[in-house]
């Protein structure tokens, strides 16, 4: 419920929305990637040192809370950190586009390939979370809660086996496929853990099971059990994040026991609302390629009072957005949070 009487600070506001309980207003969240080009020249952060660099990479995490008046800060950008860190190989692009892994040439072919390094750890690419992490908790003590961000095995399983030869062996050998993933769920709660003790407050846990590739059913075969292992393994609140029509999978994903699902735009609010029940807080879904990175600040706050009324209990752009977008479009979202709870509670 919403109780315009309480004083919260930025980190209360977005733990109780997690935890369900009394906000003073929705927080505005990201879960994933809020930094543009624009807010890489302001403060000198450009990609790809911004990904690498931990001082670099906690500046630009920082005008998320600075710059555009969001509630959280999130310093990790992409979903290759780990992956790099584990053999496989990069494409760092420029501050225009984000890093990726190379797809052509998958470092594992089975499970019995998989080692996670000694210094996994200690890599260059997951120091600089890790480090950013220390120094954005230095600089805004328990005032705004850091997310940070570990990926899941799907998504894990797509970059280290690439996406077409571990879908054909799910479809060949789902046995093998599940023990790979068990296996990958430890990356995901090392690469965690190690946040967790850097200082994040809640953990965004990517896993790209979208309906774009697999049905709702490859979701409760492969990954509803390990993601209710997560919370388990994973002692702060977790926010799943999968892009795509995923609304088929959203009853299952409310009994992960997670605190939030991030929701894509390609799901209506309403109906995502009715598919989670009360199973599970919702984040989302303000449209990127066409409404943020496209469209006027009027169209956004639209986009913002449509999941609001709703009952989407945290308002975020539905993914990583263009880097392009432009600043008003996205200072538009706590605008339109603010007036809406204006014209509600305070008329």
């Amino acid at each position: 419920m919403i109780d315009i009487n309480l004083k919260l600070t930025k980190k209360e506001r977005v733990l109780n929305a997690l935890a369900g309980k009394d906000v003073d207003r929705p927080p505005v969240s990201n879960p994933t990637n809020v930094a543009t080009v624009e807010l890489m020249d302001y403060v000198d952060a450009p990609f790809p040192d911004a990904c690498r660099n931990p001082e670099l990479n906690a500046k630009l995490a920082l005008t998320g809370h600075t710059e555009l008046g969001f509630d959280s800060i999130a310093p990790y950008f992409s979903i290759i950190q780990e992956s790099s860190a584990l053999g496989c190989e990069m494409q760092w692009e420029q501050k225009d586009n984000w890093p990726t892994v190379r797809m052509g040439n998958p470092i594992w072919k089975s499970l019995s390939d998989i080692k996670i390094p000694s210094g996994f750890l200690e890599h260059k690419d997951n120091v600089a979370i890790t480090r950013s992490i220390n120094i954005l908790k230095d600089e805004v003590k328990d005032e705004v809660p850091i997310l940070g961000k570990t990926m899941g095995p799907w998504t894990l399983a797509y970059h280290v086996f690439g996406v077409e030869p571990f879908l054909l062996l799910s479809i060949d050998d789902p046995q093998e496929t599940m023990r790979i993933l068990k296996k990958l769920k430890e990356i995901t709660v090392i690469f965690g853990q190690a946040q967790i003790d850097s200082g994040a407050d809640i953990l965004v846990v990517p896993d790209h099971a979208t309906g774009d590739l697999v049905s709702g059913k490859y979701y409760d075969d492969f990954l509803l059990e390990i993601h209710q292992e997560l919370v388990e393994d994973l002692k702060v609140p977790l926010i799943l994040h999968i892009c795509g029509r995923t609304v088929d999978r959203m009853p299952s994903i409310a009994k992960t026991g997670m605190a939030a699902f991030h929701f894509d735009s390609k799901n209506l609010p309403e109906e995502a609302m009715d598919a989670v029940g009360n199973g599970i807080r919702l984040v989302g879904n303000i449209n990127n390629p066409e409404t943020l990175y496209s469209k006027a600040p009027e169209d956004v706050k639209q986009e913002v009072y449509r999941a609001l009324d709703s009952g989407v209990q945290l308002i975020a752009p539905e993914c990583a957005i263009p880097l392009k977008t432009k600043i008003e479009n996205l200072l538009a979202i706590p605008d339109a949070v603010n007036q809406w709870v204006s014209n509600k509670f305070q008329s």
